[in-house]
């Protein structure tokens, strides 16, 4: 949410480009995790789409970096957001790692 909230700001020119990418690959995080989520009872199809989520943060991270770069957002807003991607990612990539301590038992 406060991406979208940022991305408010940005030129109207970036509507469908940089806005509407980051404004896509933000909310994708959010939605594969709750499809993988749902798809616990199955290991493999749970770290796919864990791995779709992974794949999302880093994108939008690169869409910060972006922003940043053409000073959309300020150099601190975007370093904060970038950090709470690398929570995300890491949390991910712990979940990926050891399914097991989330899937359904068979």
């Amino acid at each position: 949410m406060r991406l979208f909230e940022v991305s408010k700001k940005f030129p109207k020119e970036e509507t469908y480009s940089l806005t509407d990418q980051m404004r896509r690959s933000s909310p994708s995080v959010c939605a594969n995790l709750a499809e993988a989520w749902r798809k616990r009872r199955y290991p493999a199809a749970f770290v796919a789409k864990l791995g779709d989520s992974e794949a999302e943060a880093a994108e939008t991270q690169t869409w910060i970096q972006f922003a940043v770069k053409c000073e959309y957002l300020s150099r601190e807003i975007g370093e904060d957001l970038f950090r709470e991607y690398n929570a995300i990612l890491g949390m991910l990539v712990a979940m990926i790692t050891k399914p097991e301590d989330w899937v359904l038992p068979q």
